[in-house]
């Protein structure tokens, strides 16, 4: 709770046995595919790889997004700022 007090945004996760994914903080769906998705949040870029998924709910206003289908991975690439996570992203593909 400190870091709400603090002003830092506040991301949850929450997966339900590899086969739901719902996630708070999402600024955009830079892409996606049935084997990985791309998402930007408030803590950084955010890649998601699996088998079969899919977006069951969008709502970027409110910074919802949950993904259904085999989750295999998750990993942040950079939650320190947005300019070394687009650089990153560039990165990868190039």
């Amino acid at each position: 709770m400190s870091d709400q007090v603090k002003g830092q945004k506040r991301q949850e996760v929450k997966m339900l046995n590899r086969k739901l994914l719902e996630l708070t903080g999402v600024l955009n769906v830079e892409s996606f595919d049935s084997e990985e998705f791309l998402l930007e949040t408030e803590l950084g870029f955010l890649t998601i790889k699996g088998q079969n998924l899919h977006i069951k709910h969008l709502n970027l206003e409110q910074g919802l997004v949950a993904i259904e289908g085999y989750v295999h991975s998750l990993a942040y690439l950079d939650g320190a700022g947005t300019s070394k996570s687009k650089g990153l992203f560039g990165k990868l593909f190039k």
